[in-house]
């Protein structure tokens, strides 16, 4: 009886371990990889502003890659710059990655400015196309106003102490990287490879050329430790942002954000003119508050935007109070000045179009004037008198009017 209980043992321990490989085989997620599976590459495309939107997107795209473990992350930037707070928060992110990142500034004739020079520096592999550029990354105010001396100062060498502190740990030219923050330097893809030592790690044509040109390549990452990509006949996945993040994205757009302002105020101009309507009123705060989401990831001049509401505020004034013509005239004005102002930037991602602004300045001086002739019509014949009474009962001796107590017709 003892002598047979070892050997039952081992009967079940087999069965066992039946059992398991059989659980293995069923759920291959939970097997060890095998070194023979194609490798898996995400692919992610930023041609944005850097706001809190592309930086949720970028940041739920490594989120995504740490947790499928993934081979490599490739976001393919075109930007003209954006927020300081929003790229903290996507370096923060990319140091912290387990997969490796790749910043590819593509297609030609791109660039990664500002913005989005930071994050390329900051990336495990900095790429570039031919015929790109990177840099111009000194630190503007986000709020329109002009900065004195000392502040500006200050905010500068921030970013510059944060751009230098990147380039070091990536091993890239430190000194390059400053200039771009204190002196706004920009480099095409040829001066950032051949800087001694370089701003970017190698020039590729396009994705699949940057593929190949990784595939075996040693990286360092953040911490120190090495890494051999291992990138060929990858699988490529493309992420796109969304439906909710490109709606948002597309709001942050100046030349949306005036365009939301305007009708915003529209609306409830209309709403205001005639109680009642409710849906003026609704799709205007509506609007306005979409407006207000975007303005506040735009450099926006205050001065301007008050200027705008003011000459919005005229051309309703112009309805309710009799001016002959002066308050939409100084409406109109005040309108176009306000909007030259409302954006200020240097980039041109970042200014409003003519094209957009001055159709919205002739729609609401149409709407001005037609709203300030229906305001002033003159009175239908037989209902009114000059006098402002309203006539009963047509016109004769026995017409009467309201608060009269006697045929009027004859009234002295």
């Amino acid at each position: 009886m003892p002598a047979r209980l070892p050997r039952r043992i081992a009967g079940c321990l087999a069965a066992v371990g039946v059992w398991a490989t059989g659980l293995t085989a069923a759920h291959p997620s939970q097997a060890p990889s095998s070194s023979s599976a194609a490798p898996v590459v995400y692919a992610a495309e930023v041609d944005s502003i850097i706001h809190p939107v592309s930086a949720e997107f970028m940041i739920d795209t490594m989120d995504r890659a740490d947790r499928s473990g993934a081979a490599l992350v490739v976001f393919t930037l075109r930007t003209p710059g954006g927020l300081v707070e929003s790229t903290r928060a996507i370096v923060s992110r990319m140091i912290a990655a387990s997969t490796p990142v790749a910043v590819f500034v593509g297609p030609s004739g791109a660039r990664a400015a500002s913005a989005g020079f930071l994050i390329t520096i900051a990336a495990d592999i900095a790429a570039m196309a031919p015929g790109t550029h990177i840099g111009a990354a000194h630190p503007v105010e986000g709020g329109g106003e002009k900065m004195d001396e000392t502040v500006a100062k200050k905010a500068a060498e921030d970013v510059a102490a944060y751009a230098r502190t990147l380039a070091t740990n990536r091993r890239r030219n430190a000194a390059l990287a400053a200039q771009a923050v204190i002196e706004s330097r920009a480099f095409t893809e040829r001066e950032a490879l051949e800087a001694s030592p370089p701003l970017v790690d190698l020039v590729a044509s396009d994705l699949p050329d940057l593929l190949k040109k990784l595939d075996g390549r040693t990286i360092t990452r953040f911490g120190g430790a090495p890494v051999v990509l291992r990138t060929a006949n990858a699988r490529v996945v493309p992420l796109t942002m969304s439906l909710r993040q490109r709606v948002l994205s597309a709001v942050a757009n100046p030349n949306v954000a005036y365009l939301l302002l305007s009708l915003g105020t529209l609306g409830l101009m209309i709403e205001l003119w005639s109680p009642g309507a409710i849906v003026p009123g609704v799709a205007g705060g509506l609007c306005l508050l979409l407006a207000s989401f975007a303005l506040q990831m735009l450099p926006v001049n205050y001065a301007g935007l008050l200027l705008i509401v003011f000459g919005l505020l005229l051309l309703a004034l112009e309805i309710k109070v009799t001016s002959y013509g002066l308050l939409t005239v100084a409406g109109l004005a005040s309108l176009v000045f306000g909007s030259m102002m409302l954006m200020d930037s240097s980039v041109p991602e970042l200014q409003l179009s003519l094209r957009v602004v001055l159709p919205v300045v002739l729609g609401f001086a149409g709407i001005a004037i037609f709203l300030v002739r229906l305001g002033h019509r003159p009175a239908a014949p037989g209902r009114h008198g000059r006098d402002g009474h309203d006539w009963r009962g047509g016109s004769g001796p026995h017409a009467y009017r309201t608060g009269c107590a006697r045929p009027c017709g004859d009234a002295r």
